[in-house]
């Protein structure tokens, strides 16, 4: 139904799908952005806290074959294809670029499968329609008031009692002071070509909970997204080979992934990956 692959190193690869959303679809895929030139290299699973974390936060969801699930954001659809392994009911991906949608259609298809393109913020789904929907490394990449819009947005097409998964980039600790925040965004942000605002996990917790979410679940996991160790867990020995030999043999490409591995050592005792598991009230 989906595959877990997803396309050839030094191709049009899976976006992190982080960039900001606007209020018209059709958005264009911006190369220059880091997660993009990670992709390009090979690298599937760009997810702050790896493959680990994801596995995690669909644990905590517990999908199930009698769920109606949404996913914003999916990107190419490696945690779709996670989801979909489960034999969900429906799967419904909200997908505002519509590059990134032509794709996924290829790989998810059949009855009660389908991606719409819309914005995660004013979704084109129904009220109370899902019963579980989750998003990853879009939320820390919107700016703070669209992060409530598109938490509201997962408030209002899930069902009572159920339930939504976040999975972004934590600031610690929750008394950073201001000043130390705007320092590792404008860092971010300048390194990775995306306007990257984390939060604190008070800060996350707070907003889903002013939104009318109960929190379950919270999880970390280091930021090691470069890391050796972390790029053979998430991809395999093999996979790792090939985005090697591409970062080597592309030395534009090394530059700015050696530059993000800097800043990402830099603050590595002041970010980690973050997964959220709430319920709906």
């Amino acid at each position: 139904m989906i595959e877990q692959e997803v396309l050839e190193p030094v191709a049009t690869a899976e976006p992190k799908v982080g960039v900001p959303h606007r209020s018209t679809a059709n958005q264009t895929l911006n190369e220059d952005q880091g997660h993009w030139l990670l992709a390009k290299m090979g690298k599937k699973v760009l997810r702050p806290g790896g493959k680990e974390l994801t596995l995690q936060l669909m644990g905590k969801l517990g999908v199930t074959p009698q769920d109606d699930i949404v996913e914003f954001a999916p990107g190419l659809g490696f945690t779709a294809g996670i989801a979909l392994a489960k034999k969900p009911h429906s799967y419904k991906g909200v997908e505002l670029n519509e590059e990134a949608a032509r794709i996924l259609r290829k790989k998810i298809h059949g009855p009660d499968r389908e991606i719409v393109i819309g914005n995660a913020c004013c979704s084109p789904l129904e009220s109370g329609s899902a019963d579980k929907v989750y998003g990853e490394a879009m939320l820390t990449m919107q700016a703070d008031h669209r992060k409530a819009e598109i938490v509201r947005e997962a408030y209002r097409i899930l069902r009572p009692g159920g339930l939504y998964g976040i999975h972004e980039i934590a600031l610690t600790p929750d008394s950073m002071p201001e000043a130390g925040k705007k320092k590792i965004q404008h860092d971010l942000a300048t390194t990775i070509k995306v306007n990257a605002r984390p939060l604190t996990e008070a800060e996350w917790t707070a907003m889903l909970v002013a939104e009318g979410f109960t929190v379950e679940s919270v999880m970390t996991n280091p930021m090691h997204l470069l890391e050796a160790a972390r790029i053979v867990d998430d991809e395999g020995f093999f996979r790792t080979l090939k985005i090697v030999f591409n970062i080597l043999t592309h030395p534009k490409a090394r530059k700015r992934i050696l530059s993000m591995r800097k800043v990402f050592r830099r603050y590595e005792d002041s970010m980690s990956a973050i997964a959220i598991v709430a319920r709906k009230r």
